[in-house]
């Protein structure tokens, strides 16, 4: 299932960013250095990509959920959408995938996937819940406070598994992350970022195919915490593709089913 909507109202066009995937991921190995995200983000810091995953679906679908548990991942709701069968990869870049059961999926009950494709703000959130601990290598992330905002002009990191290539699944599957702006205007129901120095305007910096559920990460003194999940993605100057806007689905309105669910699912967070 790969998710693709084009909204031709004022010539925006919009892209769910689940990926569908090709041999070089869904085959034998993943690829070790293909870079993630167009724009040529580096790989991402220890900090952050020790705390995201990649997850297939039996439909050829990879989408990048973090860990916010040693048995619970975060990611969009799109990602995870009932009829196919979903596993975590296991597996170091660059070695035979190995996959892991997932036991149950829990998508926030207000998303609604006709608004996604119609280009509308909605709870694209959900937990994934593992049927054993991850791998000690990955690190659960902090979700940010429920009264954290941001303003035009703040920057969030973006890390996560997509492609390089928009529609070659190859150059996907390490983790890569890119500092991003906020623009527009920013609320509880979105967030769009830019790389700040194409502004949307030219192919930049921004996630892709494959990013889908990434988390967007505020960093501080205090450590890194994040702030949303990615949704969508368009290309420069709000044409199809990648490269142009980084959609952002804000986890401050969700957060509280966030901790009910994770408690529900035996993996207490902090509240």
């Amino acid at each position: 299932m790969q998710l693709r909507a084009a909204d031709r109202r004022g010539g925006k066009r919009f892209a769910a960013l689940s990926l569908t995937v090709a041999a070089g991921i869904a085959g034998s190995q993943l690829p070790g250095r293909a870079p993630a995200m167009v724009g040529g983000a580096p790989s991402a810091p220890a900090e952050l990509g020790h705390s995201v995953v990649m997850v297939l679906g039996s439909a050829g679908t990879a989408c990048t959920p973090s860990a916010i548990g040693r048995d619970l991942l975060m990611t969009a709701a799109h990602c995870v959408q009932p009829g196919a069968d979903y596993n975590l990869v296991g597996s170091e870049p660059g070695q035979p995938p190995v996959l892991k059961t997932i036991i149950r999926i829990e998508s926030h009950p207000q998303f609604d996937i006709k608004r996604l494709l119609n280009h509308l703000a909605t709870a694209d959130v959900a937990l994934i819940k593992l049927a054993e601990p991850l791998p000690a290598r990955i690190s659960p992330a902090l979700i940010a406070g429920g009264g954290e905002t941001v303003a035009v002009g703040d920057s969030l990191v973006v890390a996560g598994y997509g492609v390089t290539v928009r529609g070659d699944g190859r150059t996907g599957g390490t983790a890569r992350a890119a500092t991003l702006v906020v623009t527009g205007h920013p609320g509880p129901l979105q967030i769009r970022l830019f790389d700040p120095a194409s502004k949307g305007l030219s192919g930049g910096l921004g996630a892709c195919a494959g990013d889908s559920g990434a988390p967007a990460f505020r960093t501080s003194g205090a450590g890194a915490a994040i702030l949303g999940v990615v949704s969508w993605s368009t290309g420069p100057n709000l044409t199809a593709g990648c490269g142009g806007l980084t959609g952002i689905t804000p986890l401050a309105r969700y957060r509280g089913w966030i901790v009910d669910t994770a408690r529900r699912l035996g993996t207490p967070l902090a509240p």
